[in-house]
């Protein structure tokens, strides 16, 4: 699917529309994502600032999805582990960051050629609209080369 299309149809969908949650930027390769969480009052917490839910929320699908489009439907791919650590509060609207280099595509497909699963850990910075750290995320993701794809 091409970017542009993928990206309108995924800021409509309910858990992220809800949330407020936006993505803002899809390179064409699927390599980079930018997502906003506007600070709105339907996704404030209790004492006005950035929900912790909404921050963890923003971060959850990008990098599966991502890993996803660039190594094609040879890979099981999936969203295995995530924690946040909560760094200062988001009185703004906060933004996050995603990017899959060739030397990550290359690690993954170096580990997973005779079918181990890999899991590779990704750290995302949520920012403020200053750019000042919110939050930070870890996520890991479960790949695996599916058994009609390996060579041995």
């Amino acid at each position: 699917m091409k970017a542009g299309l993928f990206k309108s149809i995924v800021n409509i969908w309910p858990p992220l529309f809800f949330a407020g949650i936006k993505l803002t930027y899809l390179a064409a390769d699927y390599r980079e994502a930018k997502v906003t969480l506007k600070l709105r009052w339907y996704n404030r917490n209790y004492v006005g600032v950035q929900y912790g839910g909404s921050l963890m929320s923003m971060t959850d699908p990008w990098y599966m999805l991502l890993l996803m489009h660039n190594l094609g439907s040879d890979y099981f791919v999936w969203d295995k582990h995530a924690e946040i650590d909560y760094i200062a509060p988001g009185k703004t609207h906060v933004h996050a960051h995603f990017i899959i280099t060739d030397e990550i595509l290359d690690d993954i497909r170096t580990k997973t050629a005779s079918g181990e699963k890999y899991i590779p850990e990704f750290t995302v910075d949520i920012v403020d609209e200053q750019g000042a750290l919110v939050a930070r995320v870890k996520r890991r993701v479960y790949i695996k080369l599916k058994p009609r794809a390996r060579t041995h």
